[in-house]
């Protein structure tokens, strides 16, 4: 505000506003963001949901309430969204489990508190006589719930109108997210893959800060960092096998399987990264505690590999051959190499050697062979890399 002097209360008080109506923006941004991503489960749900009821209202099932129906197919899509198919059928069969037995003992002893303890104790007991995994169990039991307490037959006799609807919803849950609207295989592979290539190409560009400034407080923090990425990498591989499932089984999503194959073989390189980087962290700062000389080159070898590695990012994501992030990649273990010449110490040489093998992981997931690696990178030890 003009006039107002700097510092002023009525001026801090505009930069508050200032910065609260920013945070608002990038919240409204980041919900809008989030909206997009999760655009096709709500589609799949709410399609889902209608489609099992009114399959179960028409002729020849043609029930007047078949709310387990939808409620099936919910948690079907809901809890397989983007899952392997095993789990999937793990969830129908616990859906099917628990609404059969809950129907044979409703029908039986009725319902009730004490019913219901024992209708979900003996659905439980089912589930793991079928050989059923933690998921199926549970989802019995849950199922049995549904049948004693939401629905308790009161009419005398056994009723399997619902044990009917819930494989109707089951059926229609698998039909849409295996054949009709299965998740993009691609965006689930990059959802999981994106976030932690920028994560590995931001470790190595605080490693190379760090031994510019000589800072072991930041190289220590780069460290910290590359910690967490294990149980990104744990979720990588989880993912991937769910999308190449998706790409194999589902129909309409069959024109992916090449783009998705590039998402693949980059998975085991890129767990091999983030060790190596785990590594290298650790030896930057054993150099650092050490007192050790730091040549120019090496800092700048470490920005080349986090160059790299941003580079085969947006490759993969525009499926392009990534020719540049190999030249920088090459590029980034000469700089290694030269900085031997430059150093003596015992830490150097293991960091030189560990940007050499993070160099190797970058190429491999670029999709060049072992053979080529050795072509480009020469003094690369036969055998494979250490990965620490």
């Amino acid at each position: 505000m003009p006039g107002a002097p700097e510092n002023s209360p009525m001026q801090r008080g505009e930069e508050a506003l200032e910065a609260l109506a920013q945070r608002s923006k990038e919240s409204a941004g980041t919900r809008l963001r989030r909206v997009r991503l999760t655009a096709l489960p709500i589609v799949q749900s709410a399609i889902g949901a209608a489609l099992a009821w009114w399959l179960a209202t028409i002729p020849p099932i043609d029930h007047a309430q078949p709310f387990f129906a939808p409620i099936s197919a919910l948690i079907v899509l809901g809890g397989g969204l983007g899952q392997r198919l095993p789990r999937v059928l793990e969830l129908v069969g616990g859906v099917a489990v628990g609404v059969l037995v809950g129907d044979l003992l409703v029908s039986w002893i009725g319902g009730g508190v004490v019913q219901l303890a024992v209708v979900v104790a003996l659905a439980m007991i089912a589930a793991v006589l079928l050989n059923g995994g933690p998921l199926i169990v549970t989802q019995a039991a849950a199922s049995a719930v549904l049948v004693v307490a939401l629905a308790p037959d009161v009419s005398g006799g056994l009723n399997l109108d619902r044990f009917v609807d819930a494989l109707i919803g089951c059926c229609v849950g698998l039909v849409i997210s295996i054949v009709l609207l299965p998740l993009n295989p691609v965006s689930a592979a990059r959802r999981q893959i994106d976030p932690l290539l920028t994560t590995v190409a931001e470790v190595l560009e605080s490693g190379a800060h760090a031994l510019a400034d000589h800072d072991r407080a930041q190289a220590t923090e780069a460290l910290e960092r590359a910690r967490e990425t294990q149980a990104d990498v744990d979720a990588m591989h989880a993912a991937l096998e769910g999308a190449n499932e998706v790409a194999r089984i589902a129909p309409v999503r069959w024109q992916k399987r090449g783009h998705l194959a590039s998402y693949l073989d980059v998975a085991t390189p890129l767990d091999h990264m983030t060790r190596n980087t785990r590594v290298l962290c650790r030896h930057v700062i054993s150099l650092l505690q050490r007192d050790e000389p730091v040549p120019t080159v090496l800092p700048q070898a470490m920005r080349a590999l986090a160059g790299a590695v941003r580079l085969l990012r947006i490759d993969l994501e525009r499926d392009d051959e990534p020719r540049e992030a190999r030249v920088s990649a090459v590029e980034a273990a000469r700089m290694a190499t030269e900085a031997l010449e430059h150093t003596g110490g015992f830490a150097g040489q293991i960091v030189i050697a560990q940007i050499r093998s993070l160099a190797v992981d970058v190429l491999l997931a670029t999709g060049v062979t072992r053979d080529e690696v050795q072509s480009l990178l020469p003094g690369l030890p036969e055998g494979p890399v250490s990965y620490g």
